[in-house]
């Protein structure tokens, strides 16, 4: 639902096939897995990754999120600040589950 929500809200796509869906996730696990597929000090491991990131035992669920979300039409003229990236990076409406952090259930 989260990935529709994307697709119809941010890509303007009202009714997004496999192949969009499928694109959003591609970009999604490229990004978390880049540091598996090259050699260096960076080399680490999703279950690594998770141990570092989170820092309460409680909460050892990751929720990913992607940002900047453009489509094809706006991303020749649109002017994102590295403040507005990380701000809709936060926002729930970009995450790829259907969860509000900010109430404190999942």
């Amino acid at each position: 639902e989260a990935l529709y929500d994307i697709c119809a809200h941010e890509l303007h796509i009202e009714r997004p096939l496999y192949s969009n869906i499928n694109r959003l996730l591609a970009q999604l696990i490229s990004g978390l897995t880049a540091s598996l597929r090259f050699d260096g000090a960076l080399n680490n491991d999703l279950t690594e990754f998770q141990t570092n990131l989170v820092p309460y035992p409680r909460v050892h669920f990751m929720l990913s999120s992607l940002a900047p979300i453009v489509s094809a039409e706006r991303a020749y003229h649109e002017q994102l600040s590295v403040a507005e990236i990380t701000s809709s990076t936060f926002d729930p409406t970009m995450q790829f589950a259907k969860v509000d952090p900010r109430h404190g259930k999942y």
